[in-house]
């Protein structure tokens, strides 16, 4: 492996693990064992090396959501979806848990994530129409399907915080692959209300393996919601 590729691979390594802001290109240089100018020879600073871990993010998620045109949507076409992007958002996990600020820190980074979410948008948009295609959901109009598509991302996008905040009274509470990936339940929900009956028990079941386990004040919001969603405005 390149040393340029071993420096990503280490401050990701390193990101996720301490948090970005824990993690200086110092600590990068001797988590390798090589010396500054080395590191600096390849990125000028740190601020280089977190943008191109997100060309190398949004390149991977580009991927998972590169959407079929020659035949319909299955079930296992969405399952895939979900978890492939939960776990992008995962091996990435440091960028979204502290997204805002680092956006704040780099005008680059802000604008190409900028076309990264519209893009994401998009897709998620197409999905919906194809799982419609397919008589899986229900077909919907451009403007709720762009309202679904928008609250899935937020869903994905946020879930990593909603998790910090409900375990937050937890001394030792650290996040895992599988705890993030109960947040497919949450996306899940959104769709039950435009399933059709063909496919409505399977997404349910579907739906079941991801189901969350919360601190029990979330569990009662979370029920709440989920019986709402039921109900089809």
């Amino acid at each position: 492996m390149k040393t340029r590729d071993k420096i990503l691979l280490s401050s990701l390594e390193l990101f996720n693990e301490r948090g970005e802001r824990n993690v200086t290109t110092n600590h990068i240089g001797a988590h390798l064992a090589i010396s500054p100018g080395n590191l600096y020879y390849h990125f000028r600073n740190k601020s280089d090396i977190i943008y191109e871990i997100f060309l190398e993010y949004e390149k991977l998620v580009d991927f998972y959501l590169d959407i079929p045109e020659d035949r319909p949507l299955t079930l296992e076409d969405m399952t895939f979806y979900l978890e492939s992007v939960f776990d992008g958002l995962w091996s990435y996990r440091f960028f979204h848990r502290d997204l805002e600020y680092l956006l704040d820190g780099d005008r680059r980074l802000r604008q190409d994530y900028r076309e990264f979410t519209n893009r994401c948008l998009d897709a998620i948009s197409r999905i919906f129409e194809k799982l419609a295609e397919a008589g899986i959901i229900e077909p919907q109009p451009d403007e709720l399907r762009a309202a679904m598509s928008l609250n899935v991302w937020l869903v994905i996008t946020n879930w990593m915080a909603f998790l910090k905040t409900a375990h937050a009274g937890e001394e030792s509470a650290t996040l895992t692959l599988t705890e993030l990936k109960q947040g497919i339940y949450q996306v899940l929900t959104l769709e039950v209300p435009y399933l059709t009956p063909a496919y409505r028990e399977r997404v349910l079941a579907l739906r079941e393996r991801y189901r969350p386990q919360l601190p029990e004040t979330a569990v009662v919001v979370q029920a709440q919601t989920a019986d709402a969603g039921l109900v089809k405005n």
